[in-house]
């Protein structure tokens, strides 16, 4: 293989669409390997497609880019800004006689019986009969060039070394090694990633959840997150980490390493990941993420309190899984009119006995001059021994009550958060 700093390979999105999140995936392998090898990315946009491309979706894709915290070193060059190199080049396969016209038209003829031969990077050897190839246009009769051979102008011309796509491509590489053949030039090195599938191993698609970035970003992934689940989908670093930060992944990645067996996205194990990488960012950072999301939901107006907010979000760091998940987790922080559990409530204040506890309770509450959590345990356990119950009759109505839910942090600590005031109004208002 060529000497590692002279790797130079592409990511090269089309703007007729949103990222999706295969292509995402790419992206990121050509990264980790332009990083690994201390070579160079190049940014090249594939929007030949007059009709199909548009500005909102390219500037869509440079956003998402960025945010999932990839840069790139040269581009983005534009292949509809290149269309008079594509018409010299196919000119000159004509002048060949390797090719003929058809009204405007320029079609490669195939020249059968051979066998073409790719040295995967991924796969290993795989053979080609161009018996099974039809001529392939080259320019189409509007003057625009078709994906496979612009591809191959542009690659030879941005002196792309390794060309690392998906799986999906495989098909496109003989008709492209044609081309480099006709044009007289070397070809790249080819690695095809194994495509990523649907957990029932069917093609990715919507019934699968959200295929596109941006909606990954509404529902609050972190982009480090999605950025560990894609590297592990048909890469294992070699200590079997599966939190692994790009940095590190970036001093490890070998497309050698690839592995040549479908990938399956599993939304439990990217909330999962999504998870850690929440319980274990600072809250500060968190808070940052997230105030926007606190004044949509209309809990604050202009403000939020940062300090009350903090404690917020360090109690349910560990318990939410996206962003979004802390909007109803939290509501009742922020609102007195939250959401109640019906049938939680139904199950804990329809006896007269639950009532008459948490009365009691209450009373003891009114009394307290340190409302802290351990305090606030203490006193409900010593209660509850003198009503001669566990102390879990208590804990249960009482969480109802001043959150509307049975989950949540834990209970004590909820209480003093909230503060002696708010709590022993909101047991009140459930007791009348």
């Amino acid at each position: 293989m060529e000497n590692k700093s002279k790797v130079r390979v592409r990511f090269a999105p089309s703007p007729t669409g949103y990222l999706h999140l295969g292509s995402a995936r790419t992206a990121l392998f050509n990264w980790l390997y332009a990083r690994y090898t201390n070579g160079k990315l190049i940014l090249r946009i594939e929007d030949t497609d007059k009709e199909r491309s548009k500005k909102e979706f390219l500037d869509e894709i440079l956003e998402d880019l960025k945010w999932l915290g990839m840069d790139w070193d040269e581009g983005p060059f534009f292949q509809s800004k290149r269309l008079d190199i594509y018409k010299e080049k196919a000119e000159l396969i004509l002048k060949k006689k390797l090719a003929y016209k058809e009204g405007n038209a320029i079609i490669y003829k195939v020249e059968k019986g051979k066998v073409i031969k790719i040295n995967d990077l991924v796969h290993g050897e795989i053979e080609f009969n161009t018996d099974e190839i039809k001529d392939q246009v080259l320019i189409k009769s509007d003057g625009s060039p078709v994906y496979n051979f612009a591809c191959v102008v542009d690659d030879d011309s941005m002196g792309i070394t390794h060309i690392i796509r998906g799986d999906d491509h495989i098909s496109n590489t003989p008709k492209q090694i044609m081309f480099y053949e006709a044009l007289g030039l070397k070809a790249p090195f080819f690695a095809h990633m194994p495509l990523m599938m649907g957990k029932d191993g069917s093609k990715l698609s919507k019934r699968h959840g959200c295929v596109a970035v941006f909606e990954y970003k509404e529902q609050g992934f972190l982009p480090e997150a999605l950025m560990n689940y894609f590297l592990l989908l048909g890469w294992t670093p070699k200590d079997g980490k599966e939190i692994v930060k790009l940095k590190d992944a970036a001093r490890k990645f070998d497309i050698k390493d690839i592995g040549s067996v479908q990938a399956r996205f599993d939304m439990d194990k990217l909330r999962w990941i999504n998870a850690e990488y929440i319980k274990n960012e600072p809250s500060k950072m968190l808070f940052a993420l997230l105030k926007e999301r606190f004044k949509k939901a209309g809990y604050v107006k202009d403000t939020v309190k940062e300090d009350y907010a903090l404690k917020i979000i360090e109690l349910y760091k560990t318990r939410a899984k996206t962003l979004e998940e802390f909007i109803p987790l939290t509501e009742c922080f922020f609102r007195d009119d939250y959401k109640v559990d019906e049938k939680a409530y139904k199950k804990y204040f329809t006896d007269a006995e639950s009532k008459r506890n948490l009365e009691v309770l209450n009373k003891r509450l009114k009394a307290m001059k340190e409302f802290k959590a351990k305090t606030l345990e203490d006193t409900c356990r010593v209660v509850a021994e003198e009503l001669g119950i566990k102390a879990a009759k208590l804990i249960h109505p009482t969480r109802i009550a001043i959150s509307g839910s049975t989950k949540g942090a834990g209970l004590f600590e909820m209480m003093e958060l909230l503060g002696k005031e708010k709590v022993i109004k909101r047991l009140e208002k459930i007791l009348k």
